[in-house]
């Protein structure tokens, strides 16, 4: 493009038109009344006929323009209407005004040449037309600037806004230093070289920003890129916002590959090598890039769209309460009519013994003396028995699991359960404990000390000859000493059991912060075994009962302790001879460790179980309990461990030891190849116990499957992921034997998962480095799409958003040209921000119509009532059901 100055009649060429220092002029800047006009012509060089010719009044502090001729498009047009200028120097102000002319024109004119070369109608343009938004959510202009102005107000200083403050005036809180190059950019649009600005320029700021057409974003971001206002990205120059977007987005990784990232893009966009890039270029990158990595699926789901909106997915609202409320009773009972059954026979169980106790010793003579109290304390102690031995079941974990795998009682127990119901059991206790402690010491004793000598005639054969004179009588007992060593035991290991003790979430002072924790946790609750010997002797010697018969205690524990008792030596039996090698440690970003170990000889486990561990450098009492990460298949054991408590800190402490820095082929931060490594170091023992039933070992009921793990808890999924691709080679190695031999056993059973969905959302980058191997084997041998894999980062901004925008540039390209997705590191494409869940469930029920779906989640507790929800949504109202099962960490 050249400009002709018809006035000088001097020609610029098209570098020499974008430096202000080069601007012709005759005639003096002084004059107070003379406005000069200024002409001149703008041509495209690929077309030698089209011309745009501006006129400007130069004047003595303003500089406006009077006329363009030419072009003859809305944009030109529009380009018109958005030269308003403000007071400044004249020689500046004209420098830079017509340096913004030459780059709009120039800009207009590369759209008008490429117009037949760039569709926006097609899918994928449509969605990059949707995105490079500043702002999260779409605002009118004008009620957006009511609650900037307000900002503007309260942050404002001396009337002007600073340019540290800009992120939080706009609600771009969590960037600010993507906020700042913003700032930048829109100053440098406008001439503005202060670093803060007042109302009417934040005004303006603003309406650049939530303008929503696709152009005004596009330059937005470019200008933020071209940091000397030339019209020219520069490859320093996309190296420093890339590695501003990689920081915005907390990916620490590839602001370190800045520099190799600059270098794809400008291979991509400056095949010629000129050392820039233009607007246009920037723009076809975006339109052009593939967005979206499973079209085939998408196709499929626009296929069937139609049969989905008219199965009324869109939740309505019943206006008659009382159908509103009789529905959402009946979806209730639908989803949780084996927890409903078992918790009405418990209530009804604790309800007739304490109805039991409370009848017999209202026809009893103590009852004269001590009326209701003495009924309701035997009532609660009543209730206590017997719940006392029923805490104990749901942590045989050994019964349980043989009762869930081999038995069909699983159809109508929960037994998923059991630490739910352990804990409300608890909850029994502690109600029954109440009653009886708290009707004997405010109401039964102190009715017996003040009683007259006739009311107490037939007491004494409970109390004896003398009656008690005070408290100290009944505490000095062996039923008063008992009951209230076993009163304070059970209020500690109840306190430190409590979620905000036992994972340490109360800030407390550094002496009692030693004292919570999954240490204490434990150690206190294995007080239970002196509570239950005090519990036996308590219930032995009693007041109101002196036959033995009578003394029911230890005929309530007989059974469920004996079958306690069992299982622990058991454990402590088979733990002894199922030590197990160690393979391999590696220590990954996100405070994770792998450790893969041998498998004992018989070991035999379902994937989604768990084994508990023992390392006795660490403690030798305790064992914890970590989902196995291998596959059946797989002739080795694999755990993920994450370092998030006390034990789990010297365990990673104690293994790091043994490990060293890992080579460049190979993942983590420490890493130690015991099987392979010529010096082997010291490893510490390793006992494992297990294995046990969870939820998601019943994977195998269902032919689709949708696995949902947040962080550390997608590692009992990933073990049904590499189960599903193990079952994927066999089947591929049973149809190659058919193929050579011509015959094969046909007894195998077929493996019922036809399709597995597996989403994995975690915060971190380098969380993506600890199943890395299984995603790319996935990738590899998965050729017939069996297993969907979605990878989400959440600490990177949504598709769509200007900060993560180049993000996903840098995405589409490394991926079309090395097929590694730049982000995990791995041939799965990554998302980002957080899944639309519903539309996660809708991608299923449309591609599974009439369809079984197990659901199983794994990871906090947050999300569960938003899936289960969904699964009972999607069930109710679709052909599809999903069967919701969560385990929580």
């Amino acid at each position: 493009m050249e400009i002709q100055d018809h006035h000088q009649h001097a020609q610029w060429s098209d570098t020499e038109s974008n430096c202000s220092s080069r601007l012709g002029y005759s005639g003096p800047l002084s004059s107070t009344s003379t406005k000069i006009r200024s002409n001149a012509r703008f041509r495209d060089d690929q077309d030698e006929e089209c011309y745009v010719e501006i006129t400007l009044d130069v004047g003595e502090d303003s500089v406006s323009v009077h006329d363009i001729k030419g072009g003859g498009d809305p944009e030109t047009a529009l380009f018109t209407s958005r030269l308003g200028l403000r007071p400044s120097s004249l020689g500046a102000q004209l420098s830079f005004r017509l340096r913004q002319v030459s780059q709009e024109l120039r800009r207009i004119t590369s759209t008008k040449g490429r117009n037949n070369q760039i569709d926006r109608t097609r899918s994928g343009a449509a969605r990059a037309l949707r995105g490079l938004q500043f702002m999260t959510k779409n605002v009118e202009i004008d009620q957006g600037w009511s609650e900037v102005e307000a900002r503007f107000d309260e942050l404002a200083l001396n009337g002007v806004l600073p340019k540290s403050l800009f992120g939080q005036c706009i609600g771009m809180n969590e960037s600010s230093e993507f906020a700042g190059e913003l700032f930048d950019a829109l100053a440098r649009r406008r001439g503005i070289t202060s670093s803060a600005v007042s109302k009417p320029e934040l005004r303006e700021f603003w309406e650049q920003i939530a303008d929503q057409s696709f152009d005004a974003r596009l330059q937005t971001f470019f200008d933020m890129v071209d940091k000397n206002a030339d019209g020219r990205i520069t490859e320093e120059e996309v190296k420093e916002i890339i590695a501003l977007s990689a920081s915005a987005n907390k990916l620490s990784k590839i602001q370190e590959q800045a520099e190799e990232y600059a270098a794809l893009i400008m291979e991509e966009l400056d095949p010629s090598n000129l050392g820039y890039i233009e607007l246009h270029n920037l723009e076809t990158l975006l339109l052009q890039a593939p967005i979206q990595s499973s079209s085939a699926h998408a196709r499929s789901e626009s296929r069937v769209l139609s049969q989905m909106l008219s199965q009324k997915l869109v939740p309505t609202r019943e206006h008659n309460p009382i159908k509103r409320y009789y529905k959402a009773l009946a979806y209730f009972i639908e989803d949780n009519w084996k927890r409903i059954w078992i918790m009405g026979l418990w209530i009804s169980i604790c309800a007739g013994l304490f109805t039991w106790k409370f009848i017999q010793y209202k026809h009893r003579a103590v009852f004269d003396v001590m009326g209701y109290c003495v009924t309701t304390a035997k009532g609660g102690a009543e209730t206590t028995k017997f719940n006392m031995a029923l805490i104990l079941l749901p942590v045989c974990r050994n019964t349980v699991t043989w009762l869930r795998s081999r038995t069909r009682l699983g159809v109508i127990v929960p037994f998923n359960d059991n630490i739910n119901f352990h804990k409300v059991i608890a909850w029994g206790i502690a109600v029954g404990v109440g009653l009886h402690a708290g009707a004997h010491l405010t109401c039964d004793f102190p009715r017996l000390l003040h009683a007259t000598d006739a009311e107490y005639e037939p007491m004494k054969q409970f109390f004896g000859e003398k009656r008690p004179n005070n408290y100290w009588w009944f505490v000095k007992g062996t039923e008063g000493w008992t009951g209230v060593s076993m009163l304070v035991l059970m209020t500690i290991a109840y306190t430190l059991a409590q979620p905000w003790f036992r994972r340490n979430r109360l800030d407390l002072p550094k002496a009692l912060k030693k004292l919570t924790g999954f240490n204490a946790f434990w150690y206190s609750h294995h007080l239970f075994v002196i509570v239950y010997v005090l519990f036996v002797i308590h219930g032995y010697f009693l007041y109101l009962a002196k036959k033995w018969y009578k003394r029911t205690t230890w005929m309530y524990l007989a059974v469920p302790v004996t079958l306690y008792a069992s299982e622990r030596l058991l454990r402590a039996l088979r733990s002894g001879y199922k030590t197990v090698r160690i393979f391999k440690v590696a220590v990954y970003p996100g405070n994770v460790m792998a450790l893969h170990m041998s498998k004992p000889q018989g070991f035999r486990y379902t994937s989604g179980q768990y084994i508990f561990v023992n390392c006795a450098a660490v403690s030798p009492f305790q064992w914890h309990p970590f989902s196995i990460t291998s596959a059946p298949g797989d002739d080795y054991l694999s755990l993920h461990i994450r370092t998030v408590g006390d034990w789990t800190s010297q365990l990673k402490s104690v293994f790091s030891k043994a490990c060293q820095p890992p080579s460049i082929d190979q993942s983590g931060l420490l890493r130690a190849d015991i099987a392979t490594g010529e010096n082997v170091p010291r490893i510490p023992r390793l006992l494992i116990d297990g294995p046990y039933g969870a939820p998601a070992q019943d994977y195998k009921n269902y032919d689709v499957l949708l696995l949902v793990g947040l962080g550390i808890g997608a590692t009992p999924l990933i073990s049904i992921v590499k189960d599903v691709l193990n079952n994927i080679k066999q089947q591929k190695e049973m149809e190659k034997g058919i193929v050579e031999s011509g015959a094969k056993s046909n007894k195998r059973k077929p493996f019922l998962t036809r399709r597995a969905y597996f989403y994995w959302v975690t915060r971190e980058q380098g969380s993506f480095e600890w199943f890395r191997g299984v995603m790319n084997e996935v990738a590899e041998n998965d050729r017939d799409g069996v297993i969907e894999l979605h990878n989400y980062c959440t600490s990177v901004y949504e598709e769509g958003d200007a900060r993560s925008a180049l993000i996903a540039m840098l995405q589409s390209l490394n991926h079309a040209k090395n097929g590694v997705d730049i982000v995990s590191g791995t041939r799965v494409r990554t998302h980002f921000a957080r899944p639309n869940w519903r539309n996660v469930f809708k991608h299923v029920a449309v591609n599974h119509p009439d369809e079984r779906v197990g659901v199983f989640y794994c990871g906090v507790q947050g999300v569960v009532g938003e899936m289960r929800r969904l699964a009972q949504d999607f069930s109710h109202k679709t052909t599809t059901k999903f069967y919701f099962h969560k385990e929580n960490f």
